[in-house]
């Protein structure tokens, strides 16, 4: 099944290109961005802006994005609001790319960027019929190819996208983490020590813990307890563990290390991939979402205030534990005296575990991301929480 591509194209000169997916349907339509060929899973983002975030956000890595706003680079991009050093998404799909952008801050286009850092994307498709397609039938593999490859058979396409790996099982944190621990210091005077453990931190995190007064260590995905207990002079006052990409339950490693840190009761805050492995600490499982959920427009409830708040997105996993009441943590089976545990935040759309709160231990994380640029900055209050636990833990009694 072929869709043609619906919107016109006042770029003549682009190249032709198309999108398989894995269960056979594709779009043709014009190169974007680099020439070449590029395969991973296909997912989308609702958000209306913030596509320079969205591109430099780890959590992306092999993972195809489409773009569900028509227009996109209208704004271009800076040296500023990128949230890591490269783009790390696998492929892009737009449906209408900007012919110049317009705005004071732009340095560069959009295309510039993507052609010099060699990602393939394509334009000028029905990002509405593909979003939609996704939606009906989940997640799937998908490959661009622009240019020569594009006028290859239609086998060969899909036999290499199809080979392609899945993102079940993968464990993909080492591959976009730091190598080398940094240090982000406390902006004015410095109030507490915390270790971060790099999943795939998106540099806006450990820029607003520095704002709060705290002074971030930065660690690789690799980091050990003994790593995290070298931070600061008598080890941290606080762990957190960062978004990234990945299936949460091939991270058999970093969840070892998070029991530790929930056995020392020292202070833990996760987000995103760190809120899925603190449910798998605390002996819950996850699971694949159908579509997943990302974009900058989610409906998420707090459900210990009843407060509703607009949320960044970015996760193709979840945490199965029940949100009609509280638990005891099912590793407690095994002895671990973790305690009771509450979904503390839910998303109204689907009702997918957003958040998990410890109540016998100083631990807390959400599913989506508080330290989101560009917007909203509904759940920013989050960061203000780390601190308080931080300030109300004894380091007399981590044990």
């Amino acid at each position: 099944m072929t869709a043609s591509a619906a919107p016109l194209d006042l770029d003549l000169d682009r190249e032709s290109a198309v999108l398989v997916l894995e269960d056979g349907r594709t779009f043709r339509g014009d190169a974007y961005g680099a020439i070449g060929q590029t395969v991973g899973e296909a997912v989308f983002s609702t958000g209306m802006t913030g596509y320079q975030e969205t591109l430099t956000d780890p959590s992306y890595h092999r993972q195809v994005v489409v773009m569900t706003a028509p227009h996109v680079g209208n704004t271009g991009v800076n040296d500023e609001d990128a949230e890591s050093d490269r783009i790390w998404v696998a492929g892009y799909v737009v449906r209408d790319p900007a012919l110049r952008p317009s705005n004071w801050r732009s340095q560069r286009s959009l295309e510039d960027d993507l052609r010099q850092q060699g990602v393939v994307g394509i334009s000028g498709i029905d990002t509405r019929a593909l979003t939609r397609h996704l939606r009906e039938r989940g997640a799937m593999r998908v490959g661009i190819f622009s240019g020569e490859r594009s006028e290859l058979p239609l086998a060969e396409l899909t036999g290499a996208v199809r080979n392609a790996p899945s993102m079940t099982g993968a464990a993909l944190a080492a591959e976009v983490s730091t190598t080398e621990p940094y240090v982000v210091p406390a902006v004015g005077e410095k109030r507490f020590t915390v270790a971060a453990v790099d999943l795939g931190i998106k540099a806006m995190t450990p820029t607003l813990m520095a704002q709060q007064g705290i002074e971030v260590h930065v660690l690789p995905a690799t980091a050990t307890f003994d790593d995290l207990q070298a931070v600061g002079d008598a080890g941290p006052d606080g762990v957190f563990f960062s978004n990234g990409p990945g299936d949460p339950a091939a991270a058999d490693a970093e969840v070892a290390v998070l029991r530790e840190v929930l056995d020392a009761r020292i202070p833990f805050f996760g987000i995103c991939f760190g809120n899925q492995l603190l449910g798998r600490a605390l002996g819950f499982g996850t699971y694949k979402l159908k579509y997943g959920h990302r974009g900058i427009n989610q409906p998420v409830i707090d459900r210990s205030t009843g407060k509703v708040e607009i949320t960044a997105h970015n996760h193709g996993f979840a945490v199965d534990a029940p949100v009609d009441a509280d638990v005891t943590a099912p590793s407690d089976r095994d002895g671990t005296a973790y305690g009771r545990v509450r979904v503390s935040h839910v998303c109204l759309n689907d009702d997918v575990v957003e958040g998990l709160d410890c109540l016998d231990l100083p631990a807390y994380s959400v599913q989506y991301h508080p330290e989101a640029a560009a917007g909203p900055h509904d759940a920013g209050y989050l960061f203000d929480r780390f601190v308080e636990l931080m300030s109300n833990n004894e380091k007399g009694n981590r044990g």
